[in-house]
């Protein structure tokens, strides 16, 4: 039975620096590329730039250089003064927090003209489009009927993955849809990951070995009797909560994880509520911190669970004609 190899990296702004810090020291211990030994790559949002990124070549260091470098850019006037942030705060009340240029200019940078069809391994990004009520997954050419989204730039599908409500607005791809962040249904891709390697590309469950990694877990408990006061301000990491132990509970079952026979790895901080925020670009360089010491006690299970051998090379089904591959 060949062994399937899993990465799956969870939605959260700038809090991305942590599982990218956590990548980059894997990388760095181990002299090895991770999109090298992993079969298939799913990441949501901030997650979907990083799954993007290791799928064009580029290493975990190259990217989080780009949350260093680039987040002040993306989240223009996040560090301003207190009037700033008020008015800024007071704007997100009726319109998105911030225009998206910033986020774009960043990703044309480091992307170009680049297409999905270029990934070098087995990429899952998920959006949502609100006007039609259904979820929206960019996928690679990994199967026969996944034609089309080969062709998307990866700029866009960064744009739509990364979309958040209130932070970002609708990013509209011609010919497409109109999509928002694919965090709204799966902030933790894991779930959706192992539904896809199990139900589309027909993997054994009992193959797979998942590392699923994500961008700190706010701890948050709910009252008991909570009204809407209550949980009015903690209602967003009430659901991702909810969302990410489903998707954890769904990728166990579908790989028959147990205590006695693991196959899912997960590594992810617990912090107190609000130490960190989508948009909070001060806090970069803690959070590259702490993902770098959760990758040093990682380090031997994620070197003997995924590092041990190269995985096969990505043979897509469908290629880009080499005119646009050129571009």
């Amino acid at each position: 039975m060949t062994i399937r190899k899993i990465l799956s990296i969870d939605g959260g702004g700038v809090k991305g620096a942590y599982p990218a810090a956590f990548l980059a020291s894997i990388e760095q211990a181990t002299g090895k590329r991770v999109v090298d030994h992993f079969d298939l790559i799913a990441g949501t949002s901030t997650g979907g730039i990083i799954a993007l990124g290791l799928g064009m070549g580029l290493s975990a260091a190259e990217i989080l250089a780009f949350y260093r470098e680039r987040a002040a850019d993306v989240f223009g006037g996040a560090q301003a003064g207190f009037l700033q942030g008020v008015k800024r705060a007071a704007q997100g009340l009726v319109s998105s927090k911030y225009s998206p240029d910033g986020l774009r200019g960043a990703l044309t940078d480091v992307f170009g003209s680049r297409r999905l069809g270029e990934s070098k391994t087995r990429l899952v990004i998920p959006a949502f489009s609100s006007r039609e009520r259904k979820v929206y997954v960019f996928k690679t050419a990994h199967h026969p009927r996944f034609e089309m989204d080969l062709h998307r730039y990866v700029v866009d599908v960064a744009l739509a993955t990364a979309a958040a409500p209130t932070y970002f607005p609708a990013h509209s791809i011609k010919d497409v849809a109109t999509l928002i962040d694919g965090g709204v249904w799966a902030n933790n891709p894991t779930g959706l990951a192992a539904v896809e390697a199990v139900g589309v590309l027909k993997w054994p469950g009992e193959s797979l070995r998942i590392l699923s990694i994500g961008c700190t877990e706010p701890l948050y408990t709910c009252p008991d009797d909570a009204g809407l006061l209550g949980v009015a301000a903690s209602v967003k990491d009430l659901f991702m909560q909810g969302q990410s132990l489903g998707a954890l509970g769904t990728a166990k079952l579908l790989c028959g994880h147990s205590e006695v026979s693991p196959r899912l790895w997960r590594y992810s901080q617990e912090v107190e509520a609000s130490t960190y925020t989508l948009d909070g670009v001060a806090a970069i360089e803690a959070l590259a911190g702490a993902g770098a010491t959760v990758a040093r006690e990682a380090l031997p299970t994620v070197r003997a669970m995924f590092l041990a051998d190269l995985v096969e090379q990505f043979d897509p089904y469908h290629r880009l004609p080499e005119v646009e591959t050129a571009v």
